[in-house]
């Protein structure tokens, strides 16, 4: 068997929120939003990821969700081809209103920041030379 595709389900408090922040990141909506549902397509492969309203994620789950805000459950990784575009997500992220939670930094021979959207789910942007 071959699996064809893997995308990620995070809980948001507020459908329009997600959409304004995202949209400021100049990510593209995947189809039209819902009262339950919006989902974006993240970087050049597409991956996806859906924002439920934490309510019908619970459900679907059958138990309690992580309270992003305050509690950590995964960091998405994304890519950055300099360290001048990594310093460029740091100004695109806070107009869009996004939470600064590590400054750009030096690692090993990368260059990274760690962020989180208005409900806490946490990325990272990272340029590494070589990838």
């Amino acid at each position: 068997m071959k699996t064809k595709m893997i995308w990620a389900n995070l809980a948001v408090q507020n459908i329009q929120k997600t959409i304004d922040f995202y949209s400021g990141l100049g990510f593209s909506q995947n189809g039209k939003e819902t009262d339950e549902l919006v989902s974006f397509s993240i970087a050049e492969n597409n991956f996806i990821i859906n924002f439920f309203i934490a309510k019908r994620l619970e459900n679907a789950l059958k138990g309690k969700l992580t309270n992003a805000l305050n509690e950590n459950e995964v960091i998405f990784s994304l890519s950055a081809q300099s360290r001048e575009e990594v310093e460029q997500w740091v100004e695109i992220v806070q107009k869009a209103g996004g939470t600064i939670i590590s400054e750009p930094e030096n690692y090993e021979q990368g260059y990274t920041f760690t962020f989180a959207d208005p409900d806490g789910h946490k990325f990272n942007f990272l340029y590494w030379p070589g990838m």
